[in-house]
């Protein structure tokens, strides 16, 4: 059987690079996108070669169709979608503006809509493949200094629902990963701010997460013994949501 190929979003670090190292360690080939990191996206890459494993980089904006179509131009079909790349702003609801929430929503909704229908049609000709959408604790419970990001984040379960509906009888399965709170770079901010640290103190297992435990749950959707399990959200939180 051929070596199945997956194409990580936003790879370059945190959670996407952790996803990225995870899956070349199972014999997946890795797609390493990123947006401006390239030398980060590099390192890493020779970092999973050096180690016996297989990835390049490939530069993708996700908000730009034109970029997606480009970018799978050059590395060819891709079995495993993880639509990690995102934004996130920290900013009162009635602050935002008509550009903050249209950028939210092609980065955090479009950009993986998109994505998922430029590779679709080839998963579809194969009969498999894996989607599965990072999304965010903030798109389950909601969000109160980052309502945009969190509005995208639960459009995005909601498209992972609908998508499994839809195309789950082709072998395709489309699920969404949701992290509470994770240390990277992303979080740095919102981790050392007051209602970040009272969130801390409110995670029954009694820390943060690490991205290692994100990519392990998202190992386990694309690997063989996980053939039946489509549209579902699963949680990496520490118990900080059940639902």
């Amino acid at each position: 059987m051929k070596m199945r190929v997956a194409l990580v979003t936003g790879a370059s670090r945190g959670i996407g690079s952790a996803i990225a190292r995870t899956l070349a360690e199972h014999g997946i080939a890795v797609v390493i996108g990123y947006l401006n990191s390239r030398t980060s996206a590099e390192a890493l890459a020779e970092e999973i070669v050096s180690s016996g494993g297989n990835a390049v980089v490939q530069q993708i904006d996700i908000s730009d169709r034109f970029s997606i179509r480009s970018a799978l131009a050059v590395v060819g079909d891709i079995d495993i979608l993880v639509n990690n790349a995102a934004i996130s702003q920290e900013k009162p609801f009635l602050s935002i503006t008509d550009e903050e929430w249209d950028r939210m929503l092609a980065a955090n909704l479009r950009g993986p809509f998109a994505c998922i229908q430029e590779v679709l049609p080839g998963m579809i000709q194969n009969g498999w493949g894996r989607v599965v959408n990072i999304v965010s604790i903030g798109g389950q419970w909601g969000g109160i200094n980052q309502i945009h990001y969190a509005s995208a984040k639960s459009g995005l379960i909601g498209l992972t629902r609908s998508l499994a509906k839809t195309f789950s009888s082709y072998g395709i399965t489309f699920n969404a990963v949701s992290p509470g709170l994770v240390e990277t770079d992303m979080t740095k901010n919102e981790l050392s701010s007051p209602q970040g640290m009272k969130k801390v103190k409110m995670i029954p297992a009694g820390r943060i997460g690490h991205a290692e435990e994100v990519a392990a749950a998202v190992a386990f959707l694309v690997i063989s013994g996980s053939d039946y399990i489509t549209g579902q959200t699963i949680n990496v939180n520490g118990g900080m949501y059940f639902g």
